[in-house]
């Protein structure tokens, strides 16, 4: 039974793909992202409390080296490498996306990195505080910059070498009805790359309006719309 929404008090957030695909987007508070930021302060800190009993070992220089590295780099390592998730952000069930959905490139993770300085450095954290708390998607001065949100993830517990190729795997190949432009084929690969953000009553949704363009008849009727959608993505995927 669908829940009534409440406009007013409604946090989420609407994307639209470059194909006009509208999807949902739940933004996180500042509660939470504390949490996964003070998560990730910790793992920081015990690997810096690690060199520095070990420094001897290594050379000083190595100490301070690596407390330029981690205070820079370590988001945006984790941004990169591991699908927008540092293990304070894995742990709490988020991650960083780019604001139309997508997922974060280098370049959006290390402008919203670099600005962390400027979200901390007047009286610890109010002017990102006061970002996150005025903002819609409850953006800090990085993610405005970086063009990026913090969002939900519905899988946070997904390995960081899951790829497109591994996400389709337990799909079976469909062919279309007819043959696919290239516009088609790049709407439909980016619907798989943004089906484990939708979930899957959403990414139904959104594929019952295109899949009656794409088959016409009823032998794979069992397949749900968005299982038919992923079967054609696993077929493209074969093809790139």
């Amino acid at each position: 039974m669908p829940q009534k929404r409440y406009a007013d008090f409604d946090t989420s957030l609407k994307a639209i793909t470059p194909e006009g695909v509208e999807f949902i987007l739940s933004p996180v508070g500042f509660p939470v992202r504390t949490l996964a930021y003070a998560i990730d302060v910790s793992i920081q800190w015990t690997i810096l409390l690690i060199l520095y009993i070990v420094r001897h070992d290594f050379g000083v220089w190595i100490f301070y080296l690596s407390c330029f590295l981690l205070d820079w780099f370590y988001h945006v390592f984790f941004d990169i490498f591991f699908r927008g998730q540092s293990p304070g952000k894995r742990i709490t069930g988020i991650r960083v996306i780019k604001s139309n959905g997508s997922p974060v490139d280098p370049a959006s993770s290390l402008l919203r990195n670099l600005m962390r300085f400027a979200d901390t450095f007047f009286c610890l954290f109010s002017i990102a505080f006061i970002s996150i708390a005025a903002s819609p998607g409850f953006r800090r001065i990085g993610d405005w910059t970086g063009g990026t949100l913090v969002v939900y993830s519905s899988i946070a517990k997904n390995s960081p070498s899951s790829s497109l190729k591994t996400l389709l795997e337990k799909y079976d190949p469909v062919n279309p009805a007819r043959p696919l432009s290239q516009n088609e084929k790049q709407a439909i690969l980016e619907f798989a790359r943004r089906y484990p953000l939708l979930g899957e009553a959403r990414a139904n949704e959104i594929a019952k309006l295109y899949v009656p363009y794409l088959k016409n008849d009823d032998t794979l009727s069992d397949y749900s719309d968005a299982a038919y959608l992923m079967g054609i993505a696993r077929k493209l995927s074969g093809e790139i």
